[in-house]
């Protein structure tokens, strides 16, 4: 599958969203801020939130030395690193202008994509997945934070930690903002992983995907992977996107499902000291 410019920027237009919307619904008691750049986004959700980030630039033209000056006075007023997410299809002389500012690579993370049209995925028997949407948020929200609290050690390691209760907070805010559907995976009846799924202009987003470590390797990020594709297909979604850590079994249990990887981002810091 061919990824071209105007996929990518499609892609990263949704996921600035999303992240906008979290750091709406959870960020008012913090002084939490999302603040438009080169058609992405700087967001800051409170100290050491994953969602503090700059997403989706590159694509919407490219940002001043004023507007960068800017975004990190931001962040210098609220103590925190500026982190970017730059995708490699992006406008290349973003990352030239970011290195010339004293931004280091810290990491990378992958996107992949597959067409959803036409085609229906088999769930495994051994696991059964429900839509979580009109039970309580609290057991799906206990179920992802732990399985994101004990990761996978295969493919290259996160760069960043986050305490747990930071951790459920973003993931509930998160699954609170847009057209967002959580999934349970079950195993014996006990509750194995959960997921979620967005979908918006098309594209539909497999996101939040974590499983207990006591259930891992026995089918149940593939179920929950099969599911959230038929209901993308049934919602007459075109595109389906996953973003993982380089290497990783998520990236593996993707790719064998027939994802392709679409572009890399790579994640630039600056520490305001």
């Amino acid at each position: 599958m061919f990824c071209d410019t105007e996929m990518a920027g499609r892609i990263e237009r949704m996921e600035t969203g999303a992240i906008v919307g979290g750091v709406r619904v959870g960020s008012s008691s913090v002084g939490g801020f999302s603040q438009e750049i080169a058609g992405g986004a700087a967001c800051f959700a409170g100290a050491n939130s994953p969602l503090n980030k700059v997403v989706g630039v590159g694509f919407g033209g490219v940002p001043s030395a004023a507007q960068w000056a800017a975004v990190e006075a931001a962040y210098a007023e609220v103590g925190a690193p500026v982190q970017v997410e730059l995708a490699h299809l992006a406008d290349p002389r973003i990352g030239a202008a970011l290195t010339a500012r004293g931004y280091q690579l810290a990491s990378f993370e992958n996107v992949l994509g597959m067409r959803v049209g036409g085609r229906a995925w088999p769930v495994p028997q051994s696991v059964e997945v429900r839509c979580d949407d009109e039970n309580s948020v609290d057991i799906w929200l206990d179920v992802v934070v732990d399985g994101f609290a004990h990761p996978d050690d295969e493919g290259v390691p996160a760069h960043e930690e986050f305490p747990r209760d930071i951790l459920a907070t973003v993931i509930r805010d998160m699954a609170a903002a847009g057209d967002t559907h959580r999934y349970l995976a079950y195993r014996a009846g006990v509750p194995a992983g959960g997921a979620s799924l967005r979908m918006s202009d098309g594209i539909a987003a497999l996101t939040g995907a974590a499983t207990l470590p006591a259930h891992r390797r026995n089918g149940v990020q593939t179920a929950l992977l099969s599911t959230r594709l038929n209901a993308a297909a049934a919602a007459d979604c075109e595109l389906a996107v996953i973003t993982t850590q380089p290497g990783s079994k998520s990236q593996r249990n993707a790719q064998a499902q027939g994802f392709a990887l679409l572009y890399t981002r790579a994640v630039l810091v600056k520490d305001p000291a």
